[in-house]
Parts: C-alpha cells; structure tokens; sequence
C-alpha cells in the first residue's frame, strides 16, 4: 500500500458536537483585518449533534446532512476543516461526513463551529493520526472565529475576534434553559448594524452620542470594563482555593455558585441593542424566562437562541413549559464542565 493511503476497511468515528452559549459579549472596533475586536465568555452546554465520520480508499470529500439548509460543498465548515487536517496530516483518503442535526442553524449557539471540530476530532481518530495541539488551533482558527473554543470546553475566555482563548476554572454545572425562537438573524448584519449605532458622526456631522447612540470611545470603555469585570472576577479567591465546588462557607466569600457570580458582575450581550429593535419577540422571550425565575437571561450570540440560568431543574422545567404553552419551541438543558464535556464528546467507533 502506498505511504499515506488508507486501509479498504473504511472505520465509522461518531463523536458530539456540543453548543455554546455566551456569558456576555462586548464588540469593539472594526479591525484591520475585517473582524471586530470582542471580548466573552464561551459555556459549553449539553446540547448537541452528532458528527460521524468515515475514511477508506479514494479521494474527495462528501458531506450528508438531511436538513436542507446545510451546506453540503466546500462552503461547509466540517468540509473545509477536514480539508485542511488532511492537508497536515499528509493523509489520502475518502471522507465521508454525516452530520446528525439536532441544534438550530443560525441560533447563535455555534452549531457550525462545533460541527467542525468535532470532524476533526472523528477524523484523527478515524485516521489514527493526531495534530499537535497549537497545530489544531491554528487550523480551527482559520476556518472559523468560534471554532478553537470547542478545543478547549467549559467555561472559556474568548478575546481577539473570539478566536484567542483561554481555559477558564471549571464550574460547577447549572440548569439552563434554550428558547428557540423560529428567527434567523444574520450575523454580518448585527455586525453592520452595531457598525451604524457605534459611528461617531451622522452623515450631518453630528454627534451620535448626541443622537444618543454609541460613540467610538464609549465602545472602547465598555471593552475595558468587560476586561476588568472578568479580571475582578477571576482574583475572588474562593474561585482558586481548595473549595472547587462553588460553595464557599466563609463570610464574605463567593456566592453559591461561581457561575452566578460572574453574571453578577452584570456582564451584556452588545449584540442585543440591535438586534431586540428588529425582533421585539426576541426582547419579550427573554422578559418571559426572567419572570420565570431565571437568575440571568441573555442572547447567545446573534441570536436567535436565547437562554436562561436557573438555580434548579424544576423551575427550568416550568419556564420552559411557559415558553412552549406561548409558542416559542424552548429546551431544558445544563451547563457542560470541561471535563464532562471531554468525557461526553466520543460516541462510538465502529
């Protein structure tokens, strides 16, 4: 067999592909390279598809997906990625890869990023080849800004365009409720809008802080907080000590969930000054889970998932039943640590 060639035997890798929420989310300026300066904290959950991979003789790849609006060429992110780790890991071969859709496309849960890492995961093992791991950011990277914090999972700081992150502590897992609003939202367009509310000058020359928008500098300022808030957050002391649980018995010290905490610090989405003015039922889905009981309720991403923390099951439970009695599709699902999100991710290998 020629060096680099698989084996006829083509070998089935089934692995998760987790979502992401956000824990806030700050936009800078608009960067030379085209992207904006962000600032947010990436929470794994437990909700998933499932990305199967397979790898036997021939060439090309071949993406199966029985939800009409995925893509199926190389626009694809499982396609691109997979294209580039063959490329790196000098591998010949046929790839074949079903995605199993179960999150929303365009919901801001990430479920094209986590599509493809997880491809990537299935195809190193399906290849019995593995990328260092600076060489698996750096591919991750490239394909996409919020691929490399599924490499990572857990609670996560994302800075740069997102793609520049940083494991944070392992907290404690929190029941979570996803609203899955039928709404798609454009991304470029949030961004473009965020552009056109954060100008410093109307086409008049006047002052949109005047107008009572964003200025340039106010943006900035608001990165800077964000930076201080999850740096304030991070120096509590209870978070690094021996009590890894969350649960601090001293006075003074951190609440009973470190998760809470950090949403304490009052950290926002930026994407929902423009994108609740256009989806007003967006707002009222997040109004509905706050009245619920939910201790913090935000946008995730873009749009259009919206998603609420709660201290117990049960009340997730009828906050989400509340959501489906008015129309709105909504799931109960948990917060995922690093570590059971690495645990959880491998399905089967047949």
């Amino acid at each position: 067999m020629r060096q680099g060639w698989l084996e006829c035997v083509p070998m089935i890798i089934s692995v998760r592909s987790f979502a992401k929420i956000n824990l806030g989310l700050r936009i800078g300026a608009l960067r030379p390279d085209g992207f904006h300066e962000l600032r947010t904290v990436y929470q794994t959950i437990t909700l998933n598809d499932v990305i199967r991979i397979s790898a036997g003789r021939g060439s090309g790849i071949e993406v199966r997906c029985d939800d009409p609006r995925v893509p199926r060429d190389s626009t694809n992110t499982c396609w691109r990625i997979v294209e580039c780790a063959m490329h790196a890991l000098k591998a010949r071969g046929r790839i074949v890869i079903e995605i199993e859709k179960r999150l929303p496309v365009q919901g801001g849960l990430g479920g094209a990023s986590g599509n493809a890492v997880a491809a990537l995961l299935a195809l190193e093992r399906a290849l019995q080849k593995r990328l260092p791991g600076a060489e698996r950011l750096k591919i991750a990277a490239e394909v996409g800004s919020d691929l490399p914090l599924f490499l990572v999972g857990g609670t996560v700081l994302g800075v740069g365009r997102g793609e520049e992150v940083y494991p944070l502590p392992d907290l404690p897992a929190m029941p979570c409720v996803i609203a899955l609003p039928k709404i798609s939202v454009s991304t470029p367009k949030a961004f473009a809008d965020w552009d056109r509310l954060s100008a410093p000058f109307d086409s008049g020359g006047q002052s949109q802080r005047d107008a009572g928008k964003l200025t340039h500098s106010a943006c900035s300022d608001r990165m800077n907080e964000f930076s201080r808030e999850i740096s304030a957050w991070l120096s509590a002391e209870p978070l690094f000590g021996r009590r890894r649980s969350g649960v601090s018995g001293r006075a003074g010290g951190r609440a009973e969930n470190p998760l809470l905490d950090l949403v304490r610090t009052g950290i926002e989405n930026d994407f929902e000054r423009v994108v609740f003015p256009q989806f007003p039922e967006l707002r009222e889905v997040k109004s509905v889970l706050e009245r619920a009981g939910a201790r913090y309720a935000s946008l995730s991403g873009s749009g259009s998932a919206v998603y609420g923390l709660f201290e117990s099951r049960d009340k997730a439970a009828r906050a989400a039943k509340r959501l489906v009695q008015s129309g709105t599709p909504a799931v109960v699902t948990s917060t995922l640590t690093r570590r059971q999100y690495w645990k959880r991710l491998r399905v089967s290998g047949l």
